[in-house]
């Protein structure tokens, strides 16, 4: 007796079956893999370019600035600082960069709908003194601030928050830290 080659109906819905339950699974990890690590790279950009500043300002021994900046030139006063932001040289201490002296920029969150970035005391620059520590503009003290990025959903899960100290040191986290609890 011959046998026929090929698959049979059965073997066929299985394979289908097993392959619609990987994708069922495998799809949403993709998904939270993909949104977990563009918030981490926005709220590190800005982790790491306040790191640069306050390098800068005890290298240079003077005022270094970051603001918001929708031109990648000049400071917008926006306090959404998803749409990008610059580091300057700042000796007088005035959130204004002088022509052709700025540092870095970073440009505006991309997407169709962009995750925001926002602070809870409402800034819209920081600054670095000679020393390494925060400073509002025209020198005023600095008040500690919590800098809190939010994905469209404003799903916790993807919700990176970065802490920014009176003294001028940083630390990112989740939203949601079991030891600490939320941190907005």
């Amino acid at each position: 007796m011959k046998r026929a080659s090929g698959f049979t109906l059965t073997e066929m819905m299985v394979v289908l079956a097993i392959i619609a339950i990987l994708l069922g699974i495998g799809v949403p990890s993709y998904r939270y893999v993909t949104n977990a690590s563009r918030a981490s790279s926005e709220i590190n950009a800005l982790l790491g370019d306040l790191m640069y500043a306050r390098a800068e300002a005890i290298k240079e021994g003077q005022t270094v600035s970051l603001c918001v900046s929708s031109d990648g030139a000049n400071c917008s006063g926006s306090l959404a600082w998803g749409n990008g932001w610059i580091v300057f040289p700042d000796p007088t201490a005035s959130d204004t960069p002088a022509a052709g002296s700025v540092l870095r920029v970073q440009q505006a969150f991309t997407g169709t709908t962009p995750d925001s970035l926002t602070s809870d005391t409402g800034i819209s620059a920081v600054s670095f003194n000679r020393d390494g520590f925060t400073q509002s503009a025209g020198g005023a003290a600095f008040p500690a601030t919590t800098m809190t990025l939010h994905d469209p959903t404003a799903n916790a899960q993807w919700t990176k928050c970065l802490l920014i100290s009176v003294v001028g040191l940083m630390q990112t986290e989740t939203a949601i830290n079991p030891a600490y609890g939320p941190c907005t």
